[in-house]
């Protein structure tokens, strides 16, 4: 196999999983004997707002294919974190263009406790762009 195409093949997906909604729900996925792609790492977060927007680019720095963050969504156990998350990665995006990111490796999205078929989407979503696209190429400023 070429190295270009292992990269492709092993560029990581992380998942920053809220620990009262999305990371229930991948532990759900689990017993459910769903299975879903080897390079997925699920972080078990309290909320994904506190991660700075240098986060996400550094995670793209080191090789990182892409980036789904698993939320509660408007259903947050924290006052106004979710509106606070959403704000931070737009200025993660508006960061992302400046530095030739596809702005497509990074998402956010509302998983519930039980949605194991929205969860099992997104990551197979996610491994088939990251595949596509190959591993980031940063443009430094």
């Amino acid at each position: 196999m070429a190295t270009q195409d292992k990269e492709k093949k092993d560029a990581k997906i992380i998942i920053l999983a809220t620990e009262a909604c999305a990371y229930p729900g991948a532990n759900s996925v689990g017993q459910a004997h769903s299975s879903y792609p080897a390079n997925t790492y699920i972080l078990r977060v309290r909320a994904p707002v506190l991660f700075p927007e240098d986060f996400y680019i550094d995670c793209f720095k080191k090789g990182c294919g892409g980036i789904i963050v698993m939320s509660c969504g408007e259903e947050c156990p924290y006052d106004g974190a979710y509106h606070a998350l959403a704000k931070r990665l737009d200025n993660v995006y508006k960061m992302m263009k400046e530095k030739e990111i596809e702005i497509k490796r990074l998402r956010l999205t509302a998983i519930c406790t039980v949605c194991n078929r929205a969860f099992l989407k997104e990551v197979n979503q996610m491994n088939t762009l990251v595949k596509e696209l190959g591993p980031p190429v940063l443009k430094e400023n």
